[in-house]
C-alpha cells in the first residue's frame, strides 16, 4: 500500500512538473527590435507605438540619434534593426554616396521645412547680402534653395534638381550668401547669421514653432516624405511590418494632427 501511495505521488509529481515545462516552453520572451531615431518627432512617435508593440510580443528599444550620418551607418553595420529619421531623397542619395543597400518600408509623414530668422519678422524685410545658412547635405541643401526659389528670393537654374547648390542659381537679386552647415548646427548659428533654413526636427528641438516662427515654410504637398527604413531584404520582417501599421495607424494620425497642429503633417 505505501508503495502505490509513493508511486502515486510520484506519478502526479513527474505530470505536474510535465504540465509546467509545456507551459514554461509556449512563453516566448518579447522580441526586441532596435529602432535608431532623432528625438523629435520621431522617437515621440515610437514612444506612442511602443505599448502596442508590447501586446504583440514585441519590445521596441528606441536608440536616439542627434544627426543624419550614424542612423544609416548603425542600420547598414547591423548595430539597429530599423531606422526612423529621414525622407526618401536623403536616403537615396546618401545610399548611392556611401554604398549602402537600405530600402524605404513605407512613408509614414511630412515635416515642412522652413526658414527663420532671429532678425527679422518678415520675409520682404530682409536686407542685400543676407547671410543665410541652408544644410550641407545634398538632399537638404537642394530642397532649402527650391523653398527660397519658390519664395522668389533666388532663381535656380532647375528648381526640379533636388540636389541643387548655390552654383544653381542663376539669378539672386538681394545677392544672398550662404553658409552651409551640417543640419543638426542650424537652430544654434541662428545668432550668427540672418536667417536659416531648418529641418522641423531641429526646429521643434529647438523650440521653434514651425508655423508661427518660420518667415517661410513648405506647403504640405511636399515630396519630402519621412520613410521607415531597413536593410534590403528585411522588409517582410513581421517585427517590421507590425511597426510600420502601427506608425500607420489612425491613432498615430489623429495624435501627429493634435500635437504638431501642421508642423508634421501625416501622409498615410
Amino acid at each position: 500500500m505505501i508503495k502505490k501511495i509513493i508511486s502515486v505521488f510520484v506519478l502526479i509529481g513527474l505530470l505536474i512538473g510535465g504540465s509546467q515545462l509545456v507551459i514554461n516552453n509556449n512563453v516566448r520572451a518579447n522580441e526586441v527590435l532596435e529602432i535608431g531615431a532623432t528625438p523629435l518627432p520621431h522617437a515621440e512617435l515610437l514612444e506612442q507605438v511602443r505599448p502596442v508593440l508590447l501586446e504583440q510580443g514585441i519590445e521596441l528599444e528606441i536608440v536616439e540619434f542627434t544627426d543624419y550620418v550614424a542612423p544609416n551607418l548603425a542600420l547598414d553595420d547591423g548595430s539597429i534593426d530599423v531606422n526612423f529619421f529621414q525622407h526618401e531623397p536623403y536616403l537615396n542619395q546618401f545610399s548611392s554616396d556611401h554604398g549602402l543597400d537600405l530600402v524605404s518600408v513605407g512613408a509614414i509623414h511630412v515635416e515642412p521645412i522652413g526658414l527663420y530668422s532671429n532678425n527679422y519678422n518678415d520675409i520682404d524685410d530682409l536686407s542685400e547680402g543676407a547671410l543665410i545658412g541652408i544644410p550641407n547635405d545634398p538632399s537638404n541643401e537642394g530642397r532649402a534653395l527650391i523653398l527660397l526659389h519658390n519664395e522668389g528670393l533666388i532663381e535656380l537654374e532647375d528648381p526640379e534638381d533636388l540636389n541643387a547648390t548655390p552654383l544653381d542659381i542663376v539669378d539672386n537679386p538681394l545677392n544672398l550668401e550662404f553658409r552651409e552647415l551640417e543640419a543638426a548646427l542650424l537652430p544654434r548659428s541662428l545668432d550668427d547669421l540672418d536667417g536659416a533654413v531648418i529641418n522641423t526636427n531641429y526646429a521643434l528641438e529647438a523650440d521653434l514653432n514651425p508655423l508661427e516662427d518660420s518667415l517661410i515654410i513648405e506647403g504640405d504637398e511636399s515630396p519630402y516624405s519621412n520613410v521607415l527604413v531597413v536593410r534590403a531584404g528585411d522588409e517582410d520582417d513581421e517585427r517590421v511590418q507590425a511597426l510600420l501599421k502601427s506608425l500607420q495607424s489612425e491613432e498615430i494620425k489623429e495624435f501627429i494632427l493634435e500635437e504638431y497642429e501642421g508642423s508634421v503633417v501625416p501622409v498615410f
